[in-house]
């Protein structure tokens, strides 16, 4: 039998966890079925997670890692806020395409029955999304590339067009992209 180095089978847990949540009719998901997928015991599965919620958690935080790694990222190669804007717009279509699973976590689909702090970090997630692609505008603003009136409307409607794109994608079974028309829509929304 072969042993797992310690760490590893939390990370299979996780794996698991987020494969699970792909599937598009979006059935709540059990410990027990979790456990069965990973071929452990749902006493193993609580050795690595004191909870469901804490298995969630450990999505929640790959995906702030990830996102906001990637903005941070964008914000420091690109200059021009305006680029700046519509490479995170990219980034984050782009992302939920590649991990549909962590899509129905971003929307608070998956979470919906589970701990309510969950979907109050997300909404919070959802937050500072909004707060970094104003922040961009901002510098567009002072580029002259924006109206300073306008950023936080603009931020505001950029942040729910791009969940409407993670909402439709999550209902339509991962089947509408939600990287599809990007270049023509962020025209409009940079406009």
């Amino acid at each position: 039998m072969a042993t797992t180095k310690p760490g590893e089978r939390k990370l299979q847990i996780l794996q698991t966890l987020a494969t699970m949540l792909e599937q598009p009719k979006g059935e709540k998901i059990t410990t027990a079925a979790l456990a069965a997928r990973v071929e452990v015991s749902e006493a193993a599965l609580y050795r690595h997670f004191a909870s469901k919620a804490q298995m969630f958690e450990g999505l929640i935080e790959f995906i702030e890692a990830t996102v906001f790694g990637l903005i941070n990222k964008i914000t420091e190669q690109q200059e021009n806020g305006l680029s700046q804007v519509q490479a995170t717009i990219l980034m984050l279509l782009n992302f939920a395409e590649r991990n549909p699973g962590m899509t129905r976590v971003m929307i608070g689909d998956a979470l919906v029955n589970e701990d309510v702090r969950l979907q109050a970090r997300m909404n919070q997630f959802i937050e500072r999304i909004e707060l970094a692609i104003k922040q961009s505008l901002r510098i567009a603003a002072s580029q002259g590339q924006a109206n300073e009136a306008e950023v936080a409307a603009r931020a505001n409607l950029i942040t729910s067009a791009v969940l409407g794109h993670w909402q439709r994608y999550a209902k339509t079974g991962f089947k509408q992209n939600p990287s599809a028309h990007t270049a023509a829509q962020i025209a409009i929304l940079l406009a």
